[in-house]
């Protein structure tokens, strides 16, 4: 039986700034499509058995619904919703998944059916995501990624059953919270696992965040990008180029907003939230475009 977690809270980045030399080191973006409809990413399987992969329009007009979900306002046409929600009629929809660490709740779940998948230190205790009581996931050998995959996979899988169109797999940047024991590299072959298993479903595949790895992409086979705050970090302009501005900008502050929307309106999907993405009617929601 597999554990499906209560609905995922909203992941924040962890709000490095680009070091210079990324710029430089980035490739030029996959080819760019036609903004009126979403692109393939790939033609069919020859054999006929793999779901063609659609990815989002640039600039399309986003929301984000994690921490509940609400039908969208007149015009948008993509909606990133948590994996145990169902998409959004007649949108887009980007199914959220914790893909390198376990949910709270699923922690003891984890604890007894899979031990040796949570990332333990020198002394044997979890390696805790301390912002958000998260264990991590150890990827740190091929043969824990492949089990690890499994589960994850299918939780990808059932995106595809809802109707959803892509996934973002969060918690890319785990290694960073690792204490030593996790590499970037170690991120990036899971990755690289989870975006073959959504394209075999049909899912394009989001990475989140996590600008330091935009020069792997290539390698890792994502489709487009989820950026939290990099109006307020200067990062939206090395997304943009690698994705070919196939980029969903959440940001939490109305000057990131302004600052994005001066910059990128019309170019990137931009959205202002409320950090606890509550859902519209709720107290405190907050939703802008530019």
């Amino acid at each position: 039986m597999i554990f499906a977690p209560a609905p995922a809270r909203l992941r924040r980045a962890l709000g490095r700034a680009l070091a210079p030399a990324l710029a430089a080191a980035l490739l030029t973006g996959c080819s760019a499509a036609s903004p009126a409809s979403p692109s393939s990413s790939g033609a069919t399987d020859p054999a006929g058995s793999a779901p063609q992969v659609l990815r989002p329009e640039a600039g399309a007009a986003f929301d984000y619904q994690l921490g509940g979900a609400y039908p969208p306002a007149d015009g948008v046409r993509v909606v990133a919703r948590d994996r145990t929600a169902e998409p959004a009629p007649g949108t887009y929809g980007i199914c959220y998944v914790n893909a390198f660490q376990a949910q709270p709740d699923a922690t003891r779940w984890w604890q007894r059916e899979h031990p040796e998948l949570l990332l333990r230190d020198a002394d044997g205790e979890l390696v805790i995501d301390e912002d958000w009581d998260e264990a991590l996931f150890d990827i740190s050998t091929a043969a824990k990624r492949t089990a690890l995959a499994r589960t994850v996979g299918r939780w990808i899988d059932g995106c595809a059953a809802s109707g959803f169109r892509a996934v973002e797999a969060d918690n890319l940047d785990s290694y960073t919270r690792a204490k030593g024991l996790l590499r970037a590299a170690d991120a990036v072959a899971f990755a690289k696992l989870l975006t073959a298993r959504a394209h075999a479903a049909g899912l394009a595949m989001g990475q989140k965040n996590t600008a330091e790895l935009l020069p792997e992409r290539r390698r890792v086979g994502f489709d487009f990008a989820v950026s939290e705050e990099c109006a307020r970090y200067d990062e939206c302009g090395a997304y943009a180029e690698a994705y070919d501005d196939r980029v969903f900008v959440v940001e939490y502050r109305a000057q990131d907003l302004e600052r994005a929307c001066a910059r990128w309106a019309g170019t990137l999907s931009v959205v202002l939230r409320d950090r606890d993405l509550r859902p519209a009617g709720e107290k405190g929601h907050v939703r802008r475009t530019c």
